[in-house]
């Protein structure tokens, strides 16, 4: 997962999960019902990178301006940023079950507005409502499914929701490929994002709201209702008290606060040293999951496959399917792992293997832009000196021009008829041009070129996402969960999460600038830079939690020591 996190679960509760849910069907229908939330995260995140190769050939302006594809995919981010705050306040003031409906609606308006928009403008408005609804769904699903089920298998519950996170980007990918032929493409694929949140709208119309949320709106009977539904008619009664502590003593820290304002939280958490320590590590890590690049993967997957010199449409998104696939096997992976082997040395190890798969996709796109094939005048001119580049026609070193000089000066690649590495075409990047090309049967490449070794590039986007997803793709939030004390849990990691939204941000609005600015192999050996200083700050600011309770990791923070070992976390629990 990369913008939410999935909670953790070991094998015995995953087991028991399965067990009980059998058991009682309805706990599973009330976790894939609010999960439902998980895949449009997942679908929205997925659905533009493939969308966006047909958004500009429709639209000219958005091929040429790479500003306005950065903000088409990013616009959605900015949106999640508000909508998250947004439903916080949702959360609270009307109920888990209501802002999962607000936000259904909100996406499904969403998702129509950018089907039928017109004119790019339209569709980053689209694409900041869908953000709106993805922020509320992001935050409220989890919470709602977390509140809504046994302790015992509460982990591995919530971990559906950042499965389904995972499978809406796999199934995205899929649906992009689907509509490849179609003749509305990008409207399809974007269109069809309105269908989970009008099924998820229906489904939770019949689910009722969570007990917790109920029982602290003195709504005791209504509360208990749904716990009956939950649990063994002999574990009612001990849930009704353990709920009834739960809130009570949630009340009295917030009264500890203060007056209970977001504001004076946040006061009072970076206030409190101990707090403090847990946020250097978990901003920390939060910032280094985005700063590794991982959503110009998933934003711009096809288009990074282009940059290795797949040119097909079709090719680059069938491709990206490898990628999703893989991120969402991680996610597998890591939660079976995260309790067995910890979560600093999981991050630790995930980074080294992303700051090495990072160097050598630097080194790939080097080696192709260096090898690109040259342009020929004769074969520029065959398409008519109406057509031909005119940076290229009017350059005193026209004769050194290769492919990659010439994408660098917002033109297209028309590739040899005979062979994509014998000197092709430099001309104008317009529909027409495009056109003619292909009516020769040729390749017409306008953000990589032709490239002996850009297999390369692929298979090592394949183990970098194998690399990311077990440590980087959910530990962080797994370290969120558990960091900071009690009655700052839900600031801290309201803090961290949204340095992790900013950082989204700043990485999906920046990351075709940077290709233009630096090249593909610069901007990879970039992020290779950022992953180098999160591997060190991880190293030094971030504890290992592993089997800790949460006072001990308190007492932890409160030392100041960052245990590294099974024999640091035994001298903390016997002090």
């Amino acid at each position: 997962m990369v913008e939410g996190g999935a909670a953790k679960a070991d094998k015995a509760e995953c087991l028991e999960c399965w067990q009980t849910t059998w058991k009682t069907p309805y706990i599973m229908r009330l976790a894939l019902s609010a999960g439902i939330g998980g895949l449009l995260f997942g679908y929205d995140t997925g659905v533009i990178s493939g969308a966006m190769l047909y958004i500009r050939e429709d639209f000219e302006v958005v091929d040429r301006k790479t500003w306005l594809q950065e903000t088409i995919v990013s616009m959605a981010v900015a949106g999640a940023i508000v909508g998250a705050a947004i439903g916080g306040w949702m959360n609270d003031k009307f109920g888990r079950k209501k802002a999962i409906l607000v936000a259904d609606v909100v996406f499904f308006i969403g998702a129509v507005v950018m089907a039928v928009a017109p004119f790019p403008g339209f569709i980053i408005v689209g694409r900041l409502i869908v953000g709106f609804g993805v922020g509320m769904a992001s935050m409220t699903a989890p919470l709602y499914i977390s509140e809504a089920s046994p302790a015992r298998i509460r982990g591995a519950l919530v971990s559906t929701n950042g499965l389904l996170i995972t499978g809406g980007q796999f199934l995205s990918y899929l649906i992009n490929l689907a509509f490849t032929k179609t003749k509305l493409t990008w409207r399809l694929m974007l269109g069809v994002a309105g269908v989970p949140p009008l099924v998820q709208f229906v489904l939770m119309l019949s689910l009722p709201e969570s007990p917790r949320w109920l029982y602290r709106r003195d709504k005791v009977d209504e509360a208990r209702a749904i716990l009956e539904k939950i649990y063994p008619a002999d574990q009612v009664e001990d849930e009704m008290r353990l709920l009834h502590e739960s809130v009570e003593t949630e009340k009295a820290e917030e009264g500890a606060i203060g007056d209970g304002s977001i504001i004076a939280k946040v006061k009072g958490a970076l206030s409190n040293q101990i707090v403090r320590r847990g946020l250097y590590a978990g901003i920390m890590v939060q910032v280094a999951q985005q700063f590794c690049g991982i959503n110009t993967v998933m934003y711009y997957s096809p288009t990074i496959i282009q940059f290795a010199g797949y040119a097909s449409n079709t090719t680059a998104m069938a491709l990206s399917l490898v990628t999703s696939f893989l991120n969402a096997a991680g996610s597998v992976v890591s939660m079976v792992s995260v309790d067995r082997y910890g979560r600093r040395r999981l991050m630790l190890i995930s980074m080294i293997g992303i700051i090495t798969c990072l160097v050598v996709l630097a080194g790939v796109f080097f080696q192709s832009a260096h090898h690109a094939p040259p342009v020929d005048a004769l074969e520029s001119s065959h398409f008519g000196s109406n057509s031909t580049c005119s940076a290229y026609a009017s350059a005193p070193d026209a004769s050194s021009w290769n492919c990659m000089a010439c994408l660098k000066q917002q033109c297209g690649f028309c590739a040899n008829g005979d062979s994509e590495y014998l000197p092709g075409a430099c001309l104008d990047l317009t529909k027409d041009v495009r056109s003619s090309c292909r009516s020769k049967h040729r390749v017409w490449f306008t953000e990589g070129c032709p490239s002996k070794i850009g297999f390369l590039a692929v298979v090592v986007m394949g183990l970098y996402i194998i690399s990311y997803a077990p440590g980087m793709g959910t530990v962080p939030w797994v370290l969120n969960s558990e960091i900071y004390p009690l009655r700052y849990r839900g600031t801290g990691g309201g803090i961290a999460a949204v340095s992790n939204w900013i950082s989204n941000l700043i990485v999906s609005q920046t990351f075709l600038t940077l290709v233009e600015a630096l090249g593909a192999a610069g901007t990879f050996l970039l992020f290779a830079g950022f992953s180098f200083l999160g591997l060190i700050g991880i190293y030094f600011l971030v504890p290992e939690t592993k089997g800790l309770q949460f006072e001990e990791v308190e007492e932890l923070l409160r030392q100041g020591k960052n245990y590294k070992s099974s024999r640091g976390q035994r001298e903390v629990s016997e002090q």
